[in-house]
């Protein structure tokens, strides 16, 4: 075994077993470390990333998948220059990534995956989360890719550390041999060439550069830089500087090559490797490298390999070529270069880039429309946040369309309605958007607008868009204005999903968004798949549907973490919190809601965080916390809480009234309902209204209000829980023969929906009411209940909130029932009401 993999025994078998077994891996850790020595363990096809194809779009990849490649595969010989046509969204790039090598079962070793392409690394990470015939095993200074399992690769210990500088060096004086030992600090590298000269790593490297001949040195800076050396390499393999097969030892030693060259040296280095290549991008690149100025022709010709880029899918090439374009060409061209790289790092979803850059844009001259973009980009991105207000942005999208930059204008105006979901702008903003959006050149009818309007003015204008979104989805409306939906229409269709929902169109916005799915996927369009997912999951959860909602959900996570998306994730995850809850696994729905409440906290970012208090509140409904279940839906109502969403707080009063009719805050309950109480024609607010108001209302009204709720047209959940509220006020009424067949319907939906709480709710109500469930000594249904109730724990006063009794009327029926079970004590009741054989 080599010497370097000393102390790495498991780290190996992980390794080896992972190549046999399939899947992926990554090995991360500090340079030096032994991350190359322990992927030289596995027999496989090797790639190492190196700093000179950083910027050429998917040379990466290519180099991964070229030796597997058998026929034409239309999203890679586009990327890889092959072939013309559409650029294809990197998901589908990976698609046909993780094909070829699933159908190849190869194992592919990616050495330095860091130093790669970004783009192919976008692609690697895409395949390893998914690949499992073949292998995948990357190492890397740090974890790359979410989602994949992880090896950390940590310093030797002690005597691993003294095994491997014993066996390099045997014959080390003890003083340099404690010295290299305390200056490797377990780093295999470090122990493997300290001995042997220099201070630090650089050092030594340097030094053995700087002792080699001048050609073998200038062959070692062409190879450094991309190029061919042309030169026997030798003596740089002699002096432990390159492998046989031309390749640096360790990315250090590149460095050091590097380094110590000279400016000139490299200048005339990269002009000589410029004329001697025949691809245009690596000659531009190479100028640029050559340049000892200002160089407008090389920067054109920087600007011609952007666009060669973008044609191949490679945004984040095309940037670097814009930025380094807009350096060193003529100062007039500068601001224009710097937006458009600025633009397509926000369409990319790269933000740091886009800051990085509007900070280069500061202080230049600057026209109407460059200047619209460095206050919008800020913003550009979906989930909302910036620097700029709503306000602003409004009054920004109305100047750019005015000035005749309609396409633009509309694209800001799109992030002032986004922003208005994600955050609060207040009521005088969205008025003022409002009538922005009135007149911008678009039909009342459009989609777009249609959408907008949801965002901006979910309650003056929701029944105008339900009318819409009916006229969308019936095929088109001559006084809407609306036009017809076609199937193969996925970016509409979400636009209508997210609509439904800010209306509380529940059904609707499942219907518009599941069927914008399929055209997503089939564009590789991940990241607007991500949202569909998200609101399709939130409206089915709302619909009482989770069974359905829960694998929507978790694939809305995935998605909008892979494709880098937090609010949307955060969203996402409070969904899955909210599932948990209404299955009554409380711990687990307690977790998930601490995760989401964490993402939008750090932006304020108001349906994850609403989302997260409707999650809170349906778990204490289910554990009988009545009180924590109205204060956490208070929350969402609150004006000055950073959980209040002006559109969700309209589709949560069911939770908010039956936690305030049981925890006695139903006065203020009933003025939150007045509030809202108006006609509408939102399902998913009207439903809440009915329910709201049998719930409320004194015991001469509330029987024809109940009536009312259970005839009107509403969702299966709704339903349900209307009949157990209704039945459980028939049983307080003592009309208890007409309370059963409601608890018993009510008892079996939520069975179905696999709402445990609820159903045992209603097991519970029917019991009281005297349905025969069979008994326990001379118990009646009613003690039964009582007994059980306090077997497992609840309190009187637990026990009286739940059957709606006193905790005097509760400690009455325990005294009667203790002496029929022959116990004392309540400790004893489980056992006691245990089945006997």
């Amino acid at each position: 075994m080599p010497v370097s993999l000393v102390g790495r025994d498991r780290e190996r078998e992980r390794l080896t077993a992972l190549a046999e077994t399939g899947g992926a891996l990554q090995v991360v850790g500090e340079p030096g470390v032994g991350k190359s020595a322990l992927l030289s363990c596995v027999d496989g096809h090797r790639v190492v990333g190196v700093e000179a194809e950083a910027e050429f779009p998917y040379a990466g990849l290519h180099q991964v998948l070229h030796p597997f490649l058998s026929g034409p595969r239309r999203a890679l010989d586009v990327v890889f220059g092959l072939a013309d046509g559409p650029v294809p969204p990197v998901h589908l790039v990976g698609l046909a990534a993780l094909e070829v090598l699933t159908e190849a079962r190869a194992v592919v070793l990616v050495d330095d995956a860091h130093r790669l392409d970004r783009e192919s690394r976008d692609v690697l990470g895409f395949v390893a989360r998914r690949l499992t015939a073949g292998a995948l095993i990357a190492t890397a200074s740090r974890a790359l890719f979410a989602g994949v399992p992880t090896l950390s690769l940590e310093p030797l210990a002690a005597g691993d550390a003294v095994a491997v500088l014993d066996a390099v060096a045997p014959g080390l004086d003890a003083e340099r041999r404690s010295w290299v030992l305390a200056q490797a600090a377990g780093n295999s590298l470090a122990l493997v060439e300290l001995p042997f000269g220099g201070n630090t790593l650089a050092e030594t490297f340097a030094a053995r550069v700087a002792a080699l001949s001048a050609p073998v040195r200038s062959a070692l800076l062409v190879l450094a830089l991309g190029g061919a050396p042309g030169t026997d390499l030798t003596p740089a393999v002699e002096a432990r500087l390159v492998d046989r097969d031309g390749t640096f030892r360790h990315p250090l030693i590149r460095s050091a090559v590097v380094g110590g060259a000279g400016a000139d040296e490299l200048r005339e280095t990269h002009r000589r490797l410029a004329f001697a290549t025949g691809e245009a991008d690596r000659r531009a690149w190479h100028l640029a490298g050559a340049a000892t100025g200002p160089d407008e022709n090389v920067a054109c010709l920087l600007e011609k390999t952007a666009d060669r880029a973008l044609r191949r899918g490679g945004a984040s090439a095309a940037v670097s070529a814009l930025e380094r374009s807009a350096a060193l060409g003529v100062p007039g061209e500068r601001p224009r270069r710097l937006l458009r790289a600025a633009e397509l790092a926000c369409e990319a979803g790269r933000r740091d880039d886009v800051e990085r850059i509007l900070l280069s844009v500061r202080g230049l001259d600057l026209d109407d429309r460059e200047r619209a973009l460095v206050t919008w980009l800020p913003t550009a991105f979906d989930d909302g946040v910036g620097v700029a207000g709503a306000g602003e942005l409004v009054g920004l999208a109305e100047s750019v369309v005015a000035g005749g930059d309609v396409e633009l204008g509309l694209r800001i105006f799109w992030s002032v309605a986004m922003r208005c979901f994600w955050v609060e702008p207040g009521a005088a903003v969205r008025e003022r958007i409002a009538a922005v959006a009135r007149r911008l050149p678009i039909e009342a009818g459009d989609p777009r607008m249609l959408a907008m309007m949801a965002y901006v003015c979910p309650v003056q204008q929701g029944d105008a868009v339900v009318a819409g979104l009916r006229a969308a989805g019936g095929g088109g409306d001559d006084q809407t204005g609306v036009r017809p939906l076609t199937p193969d229409d996925p970016a509409t269709l979400r636009l209508l999903g997210s609509a439904a929902l800010q209306v509380g169109a529940f059904a609707d916005s499942v219907r518009f968004s599941h069927a914008a799915q399929r055209g997503f996927r089939a564009e590789g369009r991940f990241a607007l798949l991500a949202r569909a997912l998200a609101v399709e999951a939130w409206s089915r959860t709302r619909l009482g549907d989770i069974a359905a909602a829960e694998p929507v959900a978790a694939e809305a996570v995935r998605l909008a973490e892979e494709t880098g998306q937090p609010y949307m994730h955060g969203l996402a995850v409070a969904v899955q919190a909210e599932i948990a809850a209404l299955h009554g696994d409380h711990e687990q729905s307690a977790r998930l809601a601490a995760t989401a409440e964490r993402i939008g906290l750090a932006a304020g970012a108001r349906p994850v965080l609403a989302t997260v208090q409707l999650a809170r509140s349906l778990a204490a409904l289910g554990e009988g916390r009545y009180a924590d279940a109205f204060a956490a839906v208070r929350r969402v109502h609150d004006p000055v809480d950073p959980a209040y969403q002006l559109a969700l707080r309209r589709y949560v009063l069911p939770e908010l009234v039956e936690a305030a009719t049981r925890s006695g805050n139903t006065d203020e309950a009933r003025k939150l309902v007045e509030e809202l109480d108006t006609a509408t024609s939102s399902p998913a607010l009207a439903a809440g209204l009915r329910y709201a108001r049998a719930l409320l209302a004194p015991d001469d009204e509330a029987e024809a209000l109940f009536d009312v709720a259970l005839n009107a047209e509403s969702s299966p959940w709704d339903r349900a829980r209307v009949q157990l509220a209704f039945g459980a006020w028939l049983r307080r009424q003592r009309r208890a023969a007409q309370a059963r067949p409601h608890l018993k319907a009510a008892a079996e939906a939520f069975e179905a929906f696999g709402t445990r709480d609820w159903a045992e709710r209603a097991r519970e109500e029917l019991r009281a009411s005297g349905e025969s469930r069979g008994g326990n000594g001379e118990l009646t249904e009613h003690e039964l209940t009582i007994a059980r109730m306090a077997a497992d724990g609840l309190t009187n006063k637990e026990i009286g909130e739940r059957l709606h009794l006193s905790h005097r009327t509760v400690s009455t029926h325990l005294h009667r029932i203790f002496p029929k079970l022959g116990v004392t004590a309540r400790a004893e009741l489980r056992e006691a009401l245990e089945p006997r054989p």
